[in-house]
């Protein structure tokens, strides 16, 4: 069956436009309520970023779950692989997102943890969706869920996320500049790469509801790269709005993405021997990852975009570590989600452990060029790949790249495009091969 209202990463929206109303999120949290309700586990988490939308959504979600008899434990603004942390260890039967990662103040969402600590299955999606539309009847007075809140969210977690390093790991000889963007670490990252001894220049940890993701955090690292350099740091970390996603910046200002992240993390678990069998990308993982990776002996396994697919993939290979060239990265020997601060700290492991600077540890992968350019379509849904001329025209791309060089075209899942991809090793001719293959598709798509 397809869903509704669940996307590849929970429901999300712009504020005040279907789905992401507080009458849909009221009517969702008593749903998910009855769904996900469990004798042996009573009480659901829900926490939030820093997006002023945040403060109406948590009461609408509190109102519904009480409604259906679901005790909530509140958690205030936490990054979402705390929640997903926090799920597990408080014995609760689900957590509750309240986010839009990236996004802009003006779009939210709501996500869910099971209470292992990972997303829901589809089917558990499903069944969220079918209650939906199911008269909302509230319970006894009697049987009406409490509320309370955890107080001590945040050290918890602090503490855990220091817990995924070994205790010989000193940051003292580290400056860092750390960017919340303005998010749900803007109160927790310092603190962990504090307490492990570095020095910590925060920026973007002022949230006021409306500056969240706002020109800073991993999707735009400008400001992050001029205060390393400024202030002569080892390195910069950059976070998006709800804390899943990061990516670094090297002492020369120089941007270290998901795809160099997760070599130098694999690269380290390979030389302590702590991995085995593969990484995980995703189809748009860099060819230059998949090299690498090739060279230290272990296989790069392609998954569909999104984190969840990531995932899907580990647990199907028994794999313990994927990612995106997003900062999207999921270490499952440490927790069961992507997990930005997480991620972070196996990158700052490897430095320390190798006596290397950022800059230097990523010169072990070379990346290459990759152009991505958006044609429209006509209709959504549409399937550019199967057409005859378009099946030329990516035979013969391929051909000129050879060997080392890729194709891809991927339906966007959101917006009526196709992602045209080109990859190879000459910056220049890989866009003007993608220029080329955009033109024959948009040919294609219009006389089809």
């Amino acid at each position: 069956m397809d869903k509704r209202y669940f996307g590849t990463d929970g429901i999300r929206g712009r504020v005040g436009q279907t789905p992401i109303t507080a009458e849909f999120v009221l009517k969702l949290g008593w749903a998910a309520g009855r769904v996900l309700s469990s004798k042996h586990y009573d009480k659901v988490l829900i926490g939030k970023d820093t997006r002023i939308s945040g403060y109406m959504f948590e009461s609408a979600l509190q109102a519904g779950l009480s409604a259906a008899g679901i005790n909530i434990a509140l958690l205030g603004p936490m990054p979402t692989p705390a929640i997903a942390y926090l799920t597990r260890t408080l014995h609760a039967c689900a957590g509750i997102v309240i986010s839009a990662s990236h996004n802009p103040y003006y779009d939210n969402g709501i996500k869910f943890f099971a209470r292992n600590g990972q997303k829901l299955p589809d089917e558990r999606e499903l069944q969220i969706e079918a209650m939906l539309d199911e008269p909302m009847e509230t319970v006894d007075p009697a049987e009406l869920g409490k509320a309370e809140r955890v107080v001590d969210a945040a050290g918890r977690y602090i503490e855990f996320c220091k817990s995924t390093v070994p205790p010989t790991v000193d940051l003292s000889n580290l400056k860092i500049v750390v960017d919340c963007a303005n998010g749900a670490t803007y109160h927790v990252a310092p603190n962990v790469f504090t307490e492990l001894g570095a020095t910590v220049i925060p920026i973007h940890n002022s949230p006021n509801g409306l500056n969240i993701n706002l020109d800073c955090g991993s999707t735009k690292p400008g400001i992050l790269q001029e205060t390393v350099k400024a202030n002569d740091a080892d390195l910069g970390i950059a976070f998006d709005g709800d804390g899943d996603r990061v990516i670094m910046v090297d002492h020369t200002g120089e941007v270290v993405d998901g795809d160099e992240l997760l070599f130098i993390i694999a690269r380290d678990r390979q030389l302590s021997g702590n991995i085995a069998g593969g990484v995980v990308g995703t189809l748009m993982s860099n060819l230059g990852l998949e090299i690498a990776l090739k060279e230290i002996g272990l296989e790069l396994h392609r998954a569909k975009v999104g984190d969840r697919y990531v995932l899907e993939c580990l647990r199907t290979d028994k794999l313990i570590l994927g990612g995106e060239s997003s900062g999207h990265i999921i270490c499952l020997d440490k927790t069961s989600t992507g997990d930005g601060i997480v991620s972070a700290l196996q990158v700052l492991t490897a430095l320390v452990e190798s006596n290397s600077s950022l800059h230097d540890l990523r010169k072990s992968m070379s990346k290459f060029p990759q152009v991505t350019v958006n044609v429209p379509l006509p209709t959504r849904g549409m399937d550019p790949g199967s057409l005859e001329a378009v099946q030329r025209g990516v035979h013969d791309t391929e051909r000129q790249l050879g060997d080392m060089g890729r194709v891809l075209l991927r339906p966007s899942g959101t917006e009526p495009v196709v992602r045209v991809m080109v990859e190879g090793v000459d910056a220049l001719r890989v866009r003007n091969l993608a220029q080329e293959l955009a033109g024959i598709v948009r040919q294609a798509v219009g006389s089809s």
